[in-house]
């Protein structure tokens, strides 16, 4: 029995004391004024009356009801109901004007009104019955208002006095002896929270989500604050919040209404769950860690610092669909045709019971299998409990998920085990809650349930008896300026009242039902065999067998179930607990222990290190005279056993299994006796025992009880003994003499000094940790052994005070703890001694590598193993030998970061795997630790990126210290960025191995007078003069290595010519580059040029040959004629880095010229396209006009137009940019055009171009638009493509001039940052770092993220080369003009003109354009320490796989191989060449690497430039060149520029793990030189097969299966080698076969060359087909044999009728018979060009007739059915008649028999 109401007060406004404006209340009356002992008074009571402050207003307000929650001194809550009412102010009780609060601006409004002053009734009590309270306060008020003839005394005595049951569902009628009668219903089970209908009405402010984040916020121990500005609906609120999570009870600060006064509680760094009026709103802004409710918004606000850890799946799913179920029942039948007529959701009432409901089944599922994980270790004199944590985790496979591991640490889920954890207590609704129900109706059902045993047991008595409660009348309530102030009372009268007290009830509790375990072992069995051959092998000392088998068991221990398996199977190797075996045996299984441990979590969950901790005391092995060496020395470098935790868990089950023995062992006869008639053979659990010895312990005498106490506690204390010798045995190292300590845990920063990494890391920190809990440390004693002792020590002190171990035990504990450390290290120290005499393990032979002439080595080889990373060609998973992980070593040069190693396994471990990649390449270096399943261990490792798309994820060797990796490391930085350029490897080649001396930077503002003697003597070289300067470096001597003996003494230098013949006139490379290319253009020539034609449109102009009008231009210009020098100087002020037009290339037929240029800045731009009229027009745009107009006068087009301006002729003038009418070119124009439009990128410009460009005609068959359609149209003389973002915000309000005869197209182009990023993730996507199997990280899905977007520049150079080739010319302007238009203008060379796709014209392109127009190498590829920030930006590479992409469509056009492509690709990021090394020629020609001179006989072997090493290496091998080169005359090419149409290249995904990269050549000699020399083994076994295995990741297929050709040329070549003839060169054979070959076609006839690149054994076969000579047929037919199109052979066709799969229909198709490819495709219609599938011949085992099935086609005769069968299915057929079935049966008949 409990009191309805401790205490009644009355509160009033204090008058007297007033602070500044705010006033305060004070308690007049309290009854009882003496405290109960069971319930004290709880303090500040005024504050919570008036939350929001007590004042003075002008007008009486309603009274107000609302309850407050209070916490008092022992953590015990009190619900104070507050009854609120207005009293008047007499004039004698009337305050200063000062002291009334200031309501109103205006205070003599104040003074002249009746002020009103609050006063409270208030009820304290430890129950909660809000609406109770509300009547009975209502009631006293009343009593006093209306004047009710009965004493407030009286009233109040009753309430006072009134005592009720707590529980147990009894109804209690009470009154107050004021006429009023209530009827109370006690809940049936008073652990239950009584909620009412908050709970529903919290999910109706809130909704589902927000609820259920709030619910998982106060579980995982957030703050929470609710707002309202109804005080009672903040208490609701908070009492539903806490309903909902029982069974667990909130244990933090819990204050559902916080007064205004106590705000600064908001700041506390405790959890909490609060409730403030809304008034106090903008005073919760600051909070950034409080998630804040808004009950009136019905909003949850999480702060962005703040993480919540949401319920798991799918129980977060199944929670939300339940609770929407019961909120809104009308949501599962909303699309019903028929619904129910009735289905409104229940009552507020039983809503609620239900949404409790769902919590509870939730909680269930969450704490499914709890108290299988219950370890009692003490039942007498108190039972106590201790929760496995880490075993439940693993049981329910949730040991990732944060938001469980985070309920189970909280203090809730303790106070639940300590609540719920006893064996023999009163059960609750939660211990009969049913997990049965999955589906949903079936949970619903269930959820309905618990709703009503919820509902009843807060309404026991759903019929209750009438309630009567006086209210105030009417006329009270009006009358209420006349109303007297509440009366002082009695306090003998009330007390007389008081002294009546009621007694209390108890109940005795049932027994808690048992809960068995679920078996949830999953058995792989083919592994599981695997471990137990293994071990039966090594038992039966089968050790040939057993190592085969090692690494697939290591594999398999990968696995729960295999480890488990592994414990199993070693236990049945124990015989009276010792296990004595020989070396071998004992390091098989040391190495399986380990390996099992290693994926072990350092909290254990699935007990696996439990289950092997005493088998690591049990095998050993004899290492000399009475020495013995224990497997757990062998087993220490794991953190399970460095975690307190862990040992704990052990410690309580092993008690748990010795506490139930115990009691076991007094009962064992009557169990006997028993088992026979009970018929349950269930083992008795030791919660079953504590249970039922619960039950007996009040039976027992005092004797019998003290002597069981007895008895648990010293088999404690045997255990906490037992504990300690078994914890030093794991933390104490074999070597004790090394007692330096490493102050941390990690397993990758642990220093290896001795055997044990746990001596040395984790004793160590837990020494730290336990010497700073005092504040110090002690310095003398942190060696290992006190550091064990301190460690043994805390847990003897944590465990044996939970136990309930007698202080004489415990301090015996302690003085025994050091004595038995001492013995272990004595004991080990022997061991130590002995176990060094024992043979090392052998480690594989470091393979030394092969190395460059001149390459050398900066450090010692360090010994480190290559971890497997996201390719999982290599690992084996996809088929093939597991050549990765491999052991081996790095090693530094001054070129490259090489691996060299073997693989671990031992299957393969012959192999020799090798990954290099060149030092200037790395582009990412990241410190990562791994963690492998090897015999020694690993500590630190490293993953390094290069941008030859290559990833290195190495682990450094035990061997190798920690600060010599950090040497290794910062070496590898100084290599990657040198101080100057001089320090990189094509500089340093040969010299000391030691790192470059750092070059003094140069003064940016260098003055002109102080350029060197070189770049004066080239300016006079650039205006006819000849003249060779002298290099300014010149490296010193080398043997004599390189790869050709026989190479022309004049291709030696780095000027090598193009053509002997030029020799004498050009010495600089890339001018000579440029002046050959102007002449063969007919742009001029140098020679000529100081008397060159008038005539002649354009001139080779000297303006920057002091390179002072643009550093990065070259020093030869093309300008018009008619443009002085001054004019230029004064242009290129208006360009971005001075870069003004030039003419770059011209086309041979139409004359058009592509110009190059940056962008323009904005000054010139507004100028370029206001009127020239304009009052705002300068001379520098007009002479930009003049500039652009010679250009366009150039042009034979317009001298033959006499000038007169074609754009007259087109309708109105058009629309300005800003407001276009069109949408633009690309999108009128249909095909490939269109792809832009669908990109987004390129957007609307002058509509005009759109308009003389559109057309009707279909597009070729490329996409572009038709010949025709071009040349019919009347364009622009001059396009300018331009950067789209730039032009629209600088020709803003500018107006088109429509008779200008040029025209901007604007683009939008990816800029440099787009670019580097776009690259990052591309490599990422190629070489990944880490496999997974998340589908958001598939290969497919990274390479579209990456966005490499090809497609951009290629239809913007097809858009130019089409506008070129129709006869108008084209100004590239955009950007700074060295990235994105270099790449454009070269695109368009190349497309253009068939002489650039040639061997010397490709080198001319990149010499010329990317050079010589200074693109910027240096910076770009962050060749320096200077532009390491700016990042790796690959703009080149990406115009090399532009190539590629077209080289791909027109394999026939190029003289070039792919290898020749990703032969630059690899060496323009290397640095062994200096070709690409610096910015411009201006750098080169200062640093004097531009000229070189010819007489240089010193380094003959060293190629200072790539195109000299291609040179030489193409005269020796045809690995550059392409067999399929037979181009066409003048032919212009119009790539396919759609996504669809782009491959990846291959450059960025093959890999050669045998060789490495196949790029230096020299290696590739030598190696096939060092594996002739080895000699061979004899081979005694039986015939070897001609067969070969091709590993495709492993091995060079280009040298293990070379193409026929090549084939050839290599037996041709040592045929002659073994007649002893001079071999010719390949180039001269190759030669003669074509010469050959033409004389022998007919004249007429065309030649089409097809070879057959695949198999090494077919002969060379050139094959002439004739095809009619009239009318020159375009390259573009040779290509259709490369695409999927109609022109596919062809050998038989026709419409068929072809049934699907399992129940799908027969559909029509246009079958095809290929007799070449052995195919039968079938497309959708005769036109389409996509092939649906394919049915392969050699599958097909018969062809006979068939009959109809199902849904056949109707009015078809039988006999027109057939059936093709195939390995994999049958497929039926139908023609349209008989015969067609028969011709169709016979071809594939025919084909079938031909195979």
């Amino acid at each position: 029995m409990a009191r309805l109401a401790d205490y009644f007060l009355v509160v009033g406004y204090d008058l007297d004391k007033r602070v500044e404006g705010e006033g305060q209340g004070r308690i007049l009356q309290r009854f009882p004024e003496k405290d109960w002992e069971d319930s004290p008074f709880p303090q500040g009571i005024e504050l919570f009356c008036q939350p929001s402050g007590w004042q003075l207003v002008p007008e009486r307000q309603p009274a107000s009801f609302f309850v407050a929650v209070l916490t008092d001194i022992n953590s015990e809550r009190h619900s104070c109901a507050c009854f609120t009412f207005w009293e008047g102010l007499d004039n004698s009780q009337k305050a200063k004007p000062s002291e009334v609060d200031e309501v109103d601006e205006e205070p003599a409004v104040v003074q002249s009104a009746q002020v009103f002053a609050p006063k409270s009734l208030v009820l304290v009590s430890r129950l909660d019955y809000t609406e109770v309270f509300r009547n009975c306060l209502g009631l006293i008020y009343t009593v006093h208002v209306d004047g009710l003839p009965v004493p407030l005394e009286t009233v109040i005595g009753n309430l006072l006095t009134c005592v009720i049951p707590i529980a147990g569902g009894s109804q209690r009628t009470i009154t107050l002896g004021a006429g009023d009668r209530q009827v109370i219903q006690t809940p049936i089970d008073d652990s239950l929270p009584i909620s009412g209908s908050s709970v529903a009405q919290l999910f109706r402010q809130l909704g589902i989500v927000n609820v259920l984040y709030l619910f998982c916020a106060a579980l995982t121990e957030h703050k929470i604050l609710f707002l309202s500005s109804s005080y009672q609906r903040l208490t609701d609120a908070c009492r539903g919040l806490l309903a909902i999570m029982f069974p667990l009870k909130y244990s933090f600060t819990f204050v559902p209404i916080l007064p205004g006064k106590l705000l600064e509680v908001l700041s506390t760094p405790t959890p909490f769950i609060i409730g403030v009026n809304s008034f106090f709103r903008s005073e919760t802004q600051e909070l950034l860690d409080v998630i804040i409710a808004d009950l009136d918004g019905g909003t949850v606000t999480i702060p962005e610092c703040v993480h919540i850890s949401l319920l798991p799946e799918p129980i977060l799913q199944q929670t939300q669909t339940a609770l929407s179920m019961v909120l809104d029942p009308e949501l599962e039948i909303a699309d019903h045709a028929f619904p129910p007529l009735s289905t409104q959701p229940s009552a507020l009432k039983i809503q609620d019971k239900e949404i409790r409901a769902v919590f509870l089944w939730l909680f269930a599922r969450l704490f499914q299998g709890y108290r299988w994980c219950l370890h009692i270790i003490r039942i007498h004199p108190e039972p106590v409990i201790r929760f496995h944590k880490a075993a439940f985790l693993g049981q329910r496979a949730l040991t990732e998920d944060d938001f469980l591991m985070k309920v189970l640490d909280g203090m809730a889920f303790a106070g639940f085990v300590s609540e719920r954890g006893p064996p023999y207590r009163a059960t609750d609704l939660f211990d009969d809650v049913s997990l049965s129900a999955h589906c949903t109706t079936k949970l619903m059902n269930h959820v309905k349930e618990l709703a009503e045993q919820l509902f009843k047991n807060e309404n026991p008595y759903p019929a209750v008896a009438m309630h009567k409660v006086t209210r105030p009348s009417e006329n009270s309530q009006n009358n209420a300026h006349n109303q007297k102030p509440f009366p002082g009372l009695d306090d003998v009268a009330v007390q007389l009242f008081i002294d009546h007290a009621a007694a209390k009830l108890k109940t005795a509790p049932p027994v808690v039902k048992a809960e068995l375990k679920r078996a949830e072992t999953v058995f792989i069995a083919r592994r599981l065999e695997v471990v137990r051959n293994c071990i039966t092998y090594i038992f039966e000392n089968k050790m040939l067998e057993a190592k085969k088998l090692m690494p697939a068991v290591l594999r398999a221990l990968k696995g729960r179930a295999a480890r488990i398996c592994l414990t199993q199977e070693l236990n049945q190797h124990v015989l009276q607990n010792r296990a004595v075996l020989d070396d071998q045996q004992f390091d098989y299984i040391v190495r399986m222990m380990n390996c099992t441990l290693q994926d072990c979590s350092h909290i254990d969950e699935h007990g696996i290190a439990a289950a092997l901790l005493p088998l690591v005391t049990a095998f050993c092995r004899k290492l000399g005279a009475g020495i013995t060496q224990f497997a757990y020395s062998c087993v220490q470098e794991h953190m399970v056993w460095t975690t307190m935790q862990f040992w704990e868990s052990m410690f309580y089950s092993d008690v748990q299994s010795h506490i139930r023995a115990l009691y076991l062992e007094t009962e064992e006869g009557g169990q006997q006796n028993n088992t026979d008639g009970s018929g349950s053979g269930r083992e008795i659990s030791a919660l079953d025992l504590a249970s039922e010895q619960n039950r007996l312990w009040p039976t027992l005498s005092k004797e019998m009880q003290a002597e069981r106490v007895q008895k648990e506690e010293s088999t404690v204390f045997s255990q906490a003994i037992h504990y300690a010798n078994r914890m030093s045995y794991l933390l104490l190292p074999l070597d004790t003499s090394k007692n330096r300590l490493l102050r941390s845990s990690g397993l990758g920063d642990v220093e290896s000094v001795s055997n044990s990494y746990v001596t040395n890391s984790i004793a160590g920190s837990m020494a730290e940790s336990y010497d700073t809990e005092s504040g110090f440390e002690d310095a003398e004693s942190s060696d290992v052994a006190n550091s064990v002792v301190r460690f043994i020590n805390r847990f003897v002190d944590k465990v044996c005070n939970e136990s309930g171990v007698t202080n004489e035990h415990l301090k015996a504990l302690h003085t025994m703890i050091p004595d038995i450390v001492q013995m272990h290290i004595e004991t080990l120290d022997a061991v130590h001694r002995e176990s060094k005499r024992l043979p090392p393990i052998q480690k594989p032979k470091l393979l030394r590598p092969t190395l460059l002439p001149g390459e050398e080595l900066v450090m010692d080889a360090m010994r480190v193993h290559l971890i497997p990373d996201g390719r999982e060609e290599a690992t084996g998973l996809m088929g093939g030998p597991p050549l990765l992980p491999a052991e081996g070593a790095i090693f530094l040069t001054t070129y490259r970061l090489i691996f060299k190693g073997t693989p671990t396994d031992p299957l393969v471990g012959e192999q020799v795997v090798t990954r290099s990649f060149p030092i200037a390449s790395l582009t990412k270096e990241k410190r990562i630790s791994v963690t492998l399943p090897m015999d020694q261990f690993v500590q630190e490792g490293l993953q390094l990126r290069s941008s030859t798309f290559q990833l290195m994820k190495i682990a450094f060797d035990e061997e190798v210290a920690s600060d010599l990796a950090e040497v290794f490391r910062k070496h590898m930085h100084k290599l990657r960025y040198p101080q100057h350029v001089q320090g990189t490897f094509a500089f340093t080649v040969g010299q000391c191995g030691k790192l470059v001396v750092e070059h003094k930077t140069k003064d940016k503002n260098q003055s002109l007078r102080t350029l060197s003697k070189n770049l004066v003597k080239s300016a006079k070289k650039t205006i006819g003069r000849q003249y060779v300067t002298r290099k300014k470096y010149s490296p010193p001597t080398w043997e004599n290595r390189s790869i050709s003996e026989e190479v022309d003494q004049s291709s030696l230098t780095l000027s090598s010519t193009i053509r002997s013949s030029d020799r004498q006139t050009m010495s600089n490379v890339v001018e000579r580059a440029c002046c050959r290319d102007y002449q063969r253009l007919g742009l001029g020539t140098l020679s000529n040029s100081l008397t060159r034609s008038k005539n002649e449109p354009f001139r080779i102009s000297t303006v920057n040959r002091m390179y002072t009008v643009c550093r990065s231009y070259p020093g030869l210009l093309i300008v018009p004629q008619s443009i002085p020098d001054t004019t230029i100087h004064r242009i290129c002020r208006c360009y971005r880095q001075n870069r003004f037009p030039v003419v770059c290339w011209r086309n041979s037929r139409t004359k058009a010229v592509l110009l190059r240029s940056a962008g323009l800045h904005a000054k010139g731009v507004v100028g370029f396209f206001k009127s020239p009229n304009a009052p705002t027009a300068d001379s520098t745009s007009l002479e930009q006009e003049k500039y652009l107009q010679a250009i366009i006068s150039s042009m034979p087009s317009y001298s033959e137009n006499s000038g007169r301006n074609t754009l007259s002729t087109v309708g109105p003038a058009p629309s300005p940019p800003s407001t276009p009418t069109l949408p633009c070119l690309f999108v009128l124009l249909t095909g490939k055009w269109g792809s832009i439009r669908g990109s987004g990128r390129l957007s609307a410009y002058n509509p005009d171009v759109g308009t003389r460009l559109a057309g009707k005609e279909s597009p070729q068959p490329n996409g572009g638009p038709s010949e025709a359609l071009f040349l019919r149209q009347q364009k622009a003389y001059l396009y300018i493509i331009g950067d789209k973002a730039h032009f629209c915000c600088c020709v803003q309000g500018g107006k088109q001039d429509s008779f200008q005869q040029w025209e901007v197209v604007p683009i939008e182009v990816c800029d440099v940052r787009q670019v580097k990023n776009s690259f990052k993730k591309l490599m990422k996507a190629c070489v990944p770092s880490s496999s997974t199997s998340d589908p958001n990280m598939s290969f497919q899905r990274c390479l579209e993220d990456s966005e490499w977007m090809l497609h951009r520049v290629l239809q913007v150079s097809v858009l130019v080369v089409e506008l070129l080739d129709t006869g108008s010319s084209v100004m590239v302007s955009l950007e700074d003009g060295w990235d994105v238009t270099t790449q454009v203008v070269s695109l368009v060379q190349l497309l253009s003109d068939p002489y650039y796709r040639t061997f010397d014209g490709f080198r001319l392109l990149v010499e010329k354009e990317w050079l010589s127009f200074g693109h910027r190498f240096s910076h770009r590829g962050a060749q320096t320490l200077g532009s390491q920030s700016s990042g790796f930006t690959p703009v080149f590479l990406q115009f090399l796989d532009c190539v590629h992409q077209i080289h791909l469509q027109f394999p026939m056009e190029f003289e070039f191989s792919q290898y020749y492509l990703k032969f630059l690709a690899y060496h323009y990021v290397s640095n062994r060449f200096r070709t690409f090394l610096l910015d411009s020629d201006y750098e080169r020609i200062e640093l004097g690497v531009l000229y070189e001179e010819k007489g240089d006989r010193k380094t003959p072997q060293v190629c200072k430039s790539v195109w000299d090493y291609i040179d030489r290496l193409n005269k020796k091998t045809p690995i550059f060149y392409n067999y399929m080169f037979s181009p066409e005359d003048e032919e212009v090419l119009r790539p396919y520029t759609f996504i669809s149409n782009l491959k990846v290249w291959d450059f960025y995904m093959e890999e050669t793990l045998s060789e490495g990269p196949s790029y230096d050549w020299e290696l590739r000699g030598r190696q096939e030189r060092v594996a002739e020399e080895t000699p061979e083994k004899p081979d005694t076994s039986g015939p070897k097969s001609q067969r070969r295995i091709v590993w495709p990741c492993y091995d060079s297929l280009s040298k293990a299966v070379p193409d026929a050709i090549t084939k050839l040329l290599q037996d041709l070549q040592s045929l002659e080698a073994e007649l002893g003839q001079t071999s010719e060169k390949w180039k001269d054979t190759w030669d003669k076969i074509k010469t050959t070959q033409r004389t022998e076609t007919k004249l007429e006839s065309k030649v089409r060359l097809t070879v057959a690149l695949s198999s090494p054994n077919r002969s060379l076969v050139v094959i002439a087909t004739s095809t009619p000579v009239a009318g020159r047929t375009s390259t573009s037919t040779l290509y259709s044999q490369f695409q999927s199109t109609e022109s596919e052979n062809r050998s038989f066709e026709g419409i068929l009728f072809k049934k699907g799969a399992l129940l799908k229909p027969w559909k029509p198709r246009w079958f095809v018979l290929d007799k070449t490819k052995h195919q039968l495709r079938y497309y959708e219609t005769r036109q389409d060009k996509e092939c649906k599938g394919v049915i392969e011949l050699a599958d097909v085992e018969s062809v006979i007739p068939g009959t109809p099935t199902m849904g056949a086609p109707k009015n078809i005769e039988e006999k027109a059915f057939f059936d093709l069968k195939t390995t994999k299915r049958v497929y039926n057929f139908c023609a349209q008649d008989s015969l067609n079935a028969q011709l169709w049966m016979d071809s594939v008949q025919s084909c079938l028999s031909d195979a």
